[in-house]
């Protein structure tokens, strides 16, 4: 048996979140249905990162494997058979223990709020007309580095045995009329960038001084974060493995 991964971006709104679910329509049931057809058996892939409904990616993993040969045509021919919002960016033959999740060292999201109405930002940002104080956001972010237990960030329902997670970036930035949160870690937690950037719009709209930021993440209490932002202003953009991991094949080299 060979293993791959596979890297795939997604436009998140018709779906139910990334991860197969039973009686739910999930971008890895897409990608799982069209490998079979294309193998003509059934393969069933691992994720490397979940997202949630709505919730977009410019850059995601999974792995499979099959003692079949790709064929030269392997990108094009999957693609044809994807739905237009999930498109399969590139194929990689990997170690055999090699695992999308576990072998990741980091992620990256993006999340963007638009400040005037935009109809061509509709399904991809927050529409956010309020005065926001960026000075008290950007300080916000900077106290998140500070910390590593994310406890208050986690939505309920979740079986992971931590809640610590490494952030290495923390940090907004304004161009225009777009306002973007920009923040990587070893791994994150259900929910916790949609949790961060509601906490951090309540600091930036005065309704949350610093100081109560800071002990709402202390709190470990969920209670005292706002998950309150919609999910497409969010995208997974990049997920980073250990260099030369990810060699692409001879039909992706150009």
């Amino acid at each position: 048996m060979n293993r791959y991964f596979i890297e795939v971006a997604y436009k998140g709104e018709q779906y139910s979140g990334f991860q197969v679910q039973d009686n739910a329509h999930t971008v890895q049931a897409e990608v799982d249905k069209a490998l079979s057809i294309l193998f003509r058996e059934k393969v069933e892939s691992t994720g490397s990162s979940r997202t949630d409904a709505g919730v977009n990616a410019l850059q995601n993993f999974l792995h499979f494997d099959t003692a079949l040969p790709l064929h030269p045509q392997f990108l094009y021919k999957i693609n044809a058979i994807l739905p237009d919002d999930v498109v399969l960016k590139g194929v990689y033959k990997v170690p055999e223990d090699a695992h999308s999740r576990f072998a990741a060292l980091g992620r990256s999201y993006e999340y963007t709020l638009y400040t005037r109405k935009d109809p061509f930002m509709r399904d991809r940002g927050y529409f956010f007309p309020y005065k926001l104080d960026f000075d008290a956001l950007q300080a916000a972010a900077g106290i998140i580095r500070e910390y590593s237990d994310f406890t208050t960030f986690s939505k309920r329902n979740t079986q992971v045995k931590t809640f610590i997670c490494a952030i290495e970036e923390s940090y907004w930035t304004a161009e225009g009329e777009r306002v973007v949160y920009n923040v990587t870690a070893n791994r994150f937690l259900r929910g916790m960038v949609r949790g961060l950037v509601g906490t951090m719009l309540r600091v930036g709209r005065g309704k949350l001084s610093l100081d109560e930021f800071r002990a709402a993440i202390e709190s470990r209490d969920c209670t005292k974060a706002d998950f309150a932002v919609p999910p497409q202003g969010l995208f997974l953009m990049e997920v980073k493995y250990p260099e030369g991991l990810l060699e692409p094949l001879s039909f992706m080299r150009r």
